[in-house]
């Protein structure tokens, strides 16, 4: 198996255009959580080399910064185009490198193509304001402009969306980007910029080297790109525990921070709900991408009135999904990704059941032996919501709680320290509104009548609080990659000074 797994991953690096060397002989050793096989060894960066990949991006956004916007929206096009070309072997490879389930690894694919797209109309739309002065013969306006290499660091479980989401506005916002990804991905990163320099040679001569750079290595090679103040911005996926290692070492230096981190995100149920819809909602969004989704349902809140007529069906739904190697059958379950988040997922069960908690299914699914780790989801139906209910344990576990009155659960919601994701289920227009206000839900994203998993490029994606408040992708997420500037600009003989200054000089004068 392990022969018959390199042959495909070379075969496929080759038809992305990577080159061997990249992925052969390395001291990184890349395993699938498939199997738990070795598919390839990646070289990793030195400290020293990661330090001049940083200069050389540096002096790339000096030449790409001079580049109009719309002509940088050409090059994100034909990035595009690429990956529309090579969305097969891309998408394979992220289930390979991930376990998703082939339709995820498409999809994901399907989101930079997205994003290109949106980024190519944002390049003729990066606005400012005019703005009316208080002073005579004047006029304000407002402008943005290109920021400075853009440090991406991305996480294991979108290993190439999060990177499009960023690197797509930070070029048409005429920006270069470094991109440090988990080292549990590098093979899906070396085959993502090789698809950028396909697209970098068509564009010609306009895009200079060392546009878009890649730090293969550990944690210290993050933290040294974070510590560079020769790149302004950082944005950051992973946990609420890196992210406030990132977050307050880059505004030691007065960079700015892109945040994306934890979220323990919740769903209400109402007594209004489609319950069909529901059941289905619910099930994608607990149990889709082996609940590796920052965006996962970790917390199910159901009115009393209609608890008996939902869980029971949830609970069977748990278990007959399918669990298994999604490239050898129809499994809608794949693998966890490594020993580690088997042992986080085993330990916060244990916990609940000890806080009273009725465990149904966490169990190990033996499927390609001792060295993969696949497991049965798992729903928790908790007396309360305390213990491993308040922390976000990066795996398909589902708490299920009763509630009383919608004030009740949405407070319930509301009391965790992440804030990232949040929908609720209902027909009543009250109960919708109230969820949406201000006196609703506190995360970046409420949905209605769909789960909290998941989001479209067209809005900003992002949370509160613990979650970072970072926001990517679309709406107006573009003004975190450019350096806002106000102009004032006085096209008359005369020196009038705002807030009726007088300050007269010999000579002349200048009245308010």
């Amino acid at each position: 198996m392990t022969a018959s797994l390199r042959c495909e991953v070379a075969a496929l690096l080759d038809s992305l255009g990577v080159s061997p060397d990249l992925y052969t002989g390395g001291s990184l050793a890349v395993k699938s959580p498939l199997t738990g096989e070795v598919m390839a060894e990646v070289a990793e960066i030195s400290a020293e080399q990661a330090t001049k990949t940083i200069a050389s991006s540096l002096d790339a956004f000096k030449a790409w910064c001079r580049v109009p916007a719309p002509r940088r929206g050409e090059l994100v096009r034909l990035l595009g185009e690429e990956l529309r070309a090579s969305k097969e072997a891309l998408g394979r490879l992220v289930t390979l490198e991930v376990g998703k389930v082939p339709s995820e690894g498409l999809g994901e694919v399907q989101e930079m193509i997205d994003i290109c797209d949106f980024a190519v109309g944002l390049s003729r739309q990066l606005y400012g304001l005019t703005i009316q002065s208080e002073r005579p013969d004047h006029r304000l306006t407002e402008q943005w402009h290109p920021s400075g290499p853009v440090g991406i660091i991305s996480a294991f479980n979108f290993p190439v969306a999060v990177w499009s989401w960023n690197a797509a506005l930070a070029l048409v916002c005429g920006d270069s980007v470094i991109w440090k990804p988990s080292e549990k991905t590098p093979l899906t990163a070396l085959a993502t910029q090789a698809l950028f320099l396909k697209a970098a040679a068509r564009f010609g001569s306009d895009a200079p080297a060392a546009l878009s750079t890649l730090l293969l290595g550990g944690r210290e090679i993050g933290e040294l790109m974070v510590a560079d103040r020769s790149v302004p911005i950082i944005s950051a996926t992973g946990s609420t525990r890196m992210g406030r290692d990132v977050g307050e070492r880059v505004a030691r230096r007065f960079g700015r921070s892109i945040l994306e981190l934890g979220g323990n995100n919740a769903s209400i149920v109402t007594p209004s709900a489609d319950l069909d819809l529901t059941l289905r909602a619910v099930a994608f969004g607990a149990m889709g991408t082996a609940g590796q989704r920052c965006t996962t349902l970790r917390r199910l809140f159901v009115h009393a009135s209609v608890y008996d007529m939902l869980v029971p069906k949830l609970v069977n739904v748990y278990k007959a999904i399918s669990v298994g190697n999604p490239v050898e059958g129809d499994a809608l379950v794949g693998p966890l990704i490594d020993a580690a988040s088997f042992r986080m997922m085993q330990a916060s069960l244990k916990a609940a059941a000890d806080a009273g908690g009725t465990v149904h299914g966490g169990t190990r699914v033996d499927v390609n032996g001792e060295t993969s780790f696949y497991v049965r989801p798992a729903l928790v139906e908790m007396p309360s919501q305390t213990g491993p209910v308040l922390e976000e344990t990066f795996a398909p576990i589902l708490y299920v709680m009763k509630y009383d009155t919608l004030d009740e659960a949405i407070a319930l919601q509301n009391d965790v320290l992440q804030g990232l994701s949040s929908s609720i289920f209902a027909t009543d227009i009250r109960e919708v509104e109230q969820f949406l206000s201000a006196q609703g839900s506190d995360c970046g994203i409420a949905n209605v009548n769909m789960g909290p998993s998941g989001a479209e490029i067209g809005g900003a994606f992002g949370g509160e609080k613990e979650t970072g408040g970072g926001r990517e992708s679309g709406s107006d997420a573009w003004k975190a990659y450019m350096r806002r500037q106000t102009n004032a600009i006085n096209y008359g003989r005369t020196l009038p000074l705002a807030q009726g200054v007088k300050f007269d000089v010999d000579g002349g004068s200048a009245d308010a």
